[in-house]
């Protein structure tokens, strides 16, 4: 393919650049802009950015750790499908880290971070349009302001890495309109934190990061083309419903 600039990611120039690339392609990737199977030429994303083809290569690199391209030496650069597998493990790891996240702020409730959410939500409810590349954003802010308040805002920006198949498909979901039920599931989320409730706020945690993959065969089979499928029967996507808030 010709990959094209886009007004929409462009970059800093008072900024560092590897890192501009990384996450310009990754979020190009994630929103199905660069789709599997796509090719990406390393000196022609540095042309087309007018930057040299060292941080280019850094980028790929760091794409290909977290799975979203494949670099074949002498053929390219290529986007890989959607790992069924990467997607439950990365759902098993995210769930058991931010259920842990969400009962330490519950533990200790501050009205300050309760009212830096329910701003959130509220920017959230007033999206105007269906945006899904806009709902993702303000999504992943609300996830990342939970890990920094607790004090884990490394362990954050490590899982970034591990999670992004899941975000992939996360972005496939939003295709299907369900927004309102995510903002009620983040509402519920902050109820009960502002509630002291931990035991809640575990389940309403686990229950949102379940919500995408339990509609994860009707994803594959609306969107086949995206995904690297095992052969055989597939194991189910999502674990045994949350009883009573306990751990899963």
């Amino acid at each position: 393919m010709k990959f094209e600039r886009d007004a929409t990611w462009e970059l800093d120039p008072s900024g560092s650049i590897t890192p501009q690339i990384t996450r310009i392609l990754r979020e190009r990737i994630i929103q199905n802009d660069l789709k599997p199977g796509d090719r990406l030429s390393e000196s022609e994303l540095a042309r087309t950015y007018e930057v040299s083809r060292q941080p280019v290569r850094e980028a790929l690199i760091k794409l290909a750790d977290q799975g979203l391209v494949e670099v074949r030496p002498q053929r390219g650069t290529i986007i890989t499908r959607i790992g069924y597998f990467a997607v439950l493990d990365a759902r098993f790891l995210r769930e058991a880290i931010e259920a842990d996240i969400c009962k330490i702020l519950a533990a200790t409730p501050r009205p300050s971070l309760v009212a830096d959410l329910r701003n959130q939500l509220a920017t959230q409810r007033a999206l105007e349009s269906r945006d899904a590349a806009e709902f993702s954003r303000l999504d992943e802010q609300f996830h990342r302001t939970l890990a920094e308040a607790a004090g884990k805002g490394g362990t954050w920006r490590q899982i970034e890495g591990l999670k992004s198949q899941m975000d992939r498909v996360r972005y496939l979901s939003l295709g299907e309109f369900r927004i309102d039920a995510l903002i009620a599931q983040h509402h519920a989320v902050v109820d009960r934190i502002e509630a002291g409730d931990v035991a809640g706020a575990n389940a309403a945690i686990r229950l949102h990061l379940r919500e995408v993959l339990k509609d994860l065969p009707e994803i594959i089979r609306a969107n086949a083309q995206f995904f690297d499928l095992p052969d055989g029967d597939m194991p189910p996507p999502v674990n045994a419903p949350i009883l009573g808030g306990t751990d899963a």
